[in-house]
């Protein structure tokens, strides 16, 4: 385990009562309300010293009251530093108005706009989606990539076109663990890591792999390749709980990841933790 305090940059709070999340339906085991109590619990002896909230994937119209309601959230726990909130970037330039609002909250330092689910692996591709995200810097916040390893190609050409925006890769692109496949994937995340606008997340892993089954053997290739590509100057923890919990615990997530960085120095460890946290989310 680190033997400092981390930065958690995932994490997930929901309460169905309040807002509508249509695709708990389908997630059964997710399907109740995830608070602030049960994330202090969960944590275990994991000393997290701050948190970032991503966007729950609420209902679109809610967008807003999702980034309010956590807001309200520090008040009880002060850990809390950033959210990465959700807003529809794929209606372009008309989007400046909501991500005015977002940004009037201080604790909004990004957005996210699921990628994973659209069926048109090109959709971050489209002109209006791309001129949402040329508009985040103009607003100060980063733009968190939530994709299968398929749209990865697709993601490059979106980054390229978007220079002046800091852009995060959550789960390190989510590649088929389960399957033990690493390419294309490999050659895409090189080729993504080469541009310097881009952090990664080492979060999500776990729920890629068999999530009765997997080992630290399963995950290290893809753990040592996301070192190799971006560096311990550009990646960051990210728990990614609740989703996380189907497949493993938070302590033995954070064990796991360790000792997969047993390799790196201390400081590297804790620029992993801590720092790149601190600069990537002015957290």
């Amino acid at each position: 385990m680190p033997d400092f305090p981390l930065i958690d940059t995932h994490v997930h709070l929901w309460e169905p009562g309040r807002l509508n999340y249509a695709w708990l339906a389908g997630v059964p085991a997710l399907n109740r309300p995830h608070a602030l109590a049960e994330f202090r619990r969960d944590c275990g002896g994991v000393a997290v010293v701050k948190w970032v909230f991503v966007q729950c994937e609420c209902v679109p119209a809610q967008s807003q009251a999702e980034a309010e309601w956590v807001s309200g959230l520090a008040q009880r726990d002060p850990r809390l530093g950033g959210i990465v909130a959700q807003a529809p970037l794929e209606i372009g330039v008309a989007v400046a108005p909501a991500l005015a609002r977002l940004a009037a909250l201080p604790l909004v330092k990004g957005v996210r706009r699921l990628l994973q689910a659209e069926a048109d692996d090109a959709f971050c591709l489209r002109p209006d989606f791309v001129r949402g995200v040329q508009l985040l810097p103009q607003f100060g916040l980063s733009f968190d990539l939530c994709i299968f390893h398929r749209q990865l190609a697709n993601v490059i050409q979106l980054v390229r076109r978007c220079p002046e925006v800091s852009f995060v890769l959550d789960h390190i692109g989510k590649p088929d663990i389960k399957a033990g496949r690493l390419d294309p994937w490999r050659t895409e995340l090189r080729e993504l890591a080469a541009l310097p606008n881009v952090t990664c997340k080492l979060s999500g892993l776990v729920t890629e792999a068999d999530w009765a089954a997997w080992t630290p053997a399963d995950l290290q290739p893809y753990l040592d390749h996301v070192l190799a590509c971006f560096g311990a100057d550009r990646v960051m923890f990210g728990g990614d709980w609740p989703v996380s919990t189907q497949a493993t615990d938070y302590p033995r997530w954070v064990a796991t990841l360790d000792a997969a960085l047993g390799g790196c120095s201390r400081d590297e460890r804790h620029r992993i933790y801590v720092r790149n946290a601190e600069r990537v989310y002015r957290v």
